[in-house]
């Protein structure tokens, strides 16, 4: 049986992750696709597509999907990028949009809830909210790349964050090298 996830995508810079967790999930797995409007506003700037996916886009103002209840059995929910805005909802249990309506039941049937910030600097607002939002139980990644992996593209920078929150959702990939440690000789 096809596992279910649903990837929420708001308005932040940083799309393209949103579009390279799209391609490696869509190929494994049934995808609910929710994109705010901010969202599609900034993937037309930022030349990024999200459409044409084997997927089921559902708008974001739609409280009546079927992934605004605990009976959707998701196997977990990304949001990519997730805007402050969005986190400060979510952190503060305020469901008003299908994207924070489905991040909200996700925390609430303990599945796995991941949020990729793509923000800095970080303000005390932001750090509590992440915090409160780690402590409801989801999961808090920054889109912050590792450069051990010797990223010679923006592809490989993307492929490794995604890579993570693959990791974190139980997903196989071949996305970026594992850490395997540190040889002195090499060095």
């Amino acid at each position: 049986m096809k596992k279910k996830y649903i990837v929420g995508v708001t308005g932040a810079s940083g799309i393209i992750y949103a579009r390279r967790l799209l391609e490696v999930l869509c190929e494994q797995a049934e995808v609910h696709v929710i994109i705010s409007e901010m969202a599609a506003r900034i993937a037309r700037f930022e030349d990024i597509d999200l459409a044409g996916f084997d997927a089921v886009y559902t708008d974001n103002a739609n409280m009546f999907a079927d992934v605004a209840s605990g009976s959707f059995a998701a196997d977990g929910m990304v949001i990519v990028p997730c805007s402050m805005k969005t986190l400060s909802s979510i952190a503060g249990g305020y469901a008003s949009t299908l994207i924070t309506r489905a991040a909200d039941v996700s925390l609430k049937e303990k599945r796995p809830c991941i949020l990729m910030l793509r923000e800095m600097p970080l303000s005390r607002i932001h750090l509590k909210n992440m915090l409160a939002a780690d402590e409801a139980g989801a999961t808090v990644m920054v889109t912050c790349p590792a450069f051990y992996t010797r990223p010679r593209t923006i592809d490989d920078l993307v492929d490794m964050v995604v890579a993570r929150a693959l990791d974190h959702l139980g997903v196989q990939h071949h996305l970026s090298a594992r850490w395997s440690g540190y040889d002195a000789g090499i060095y």
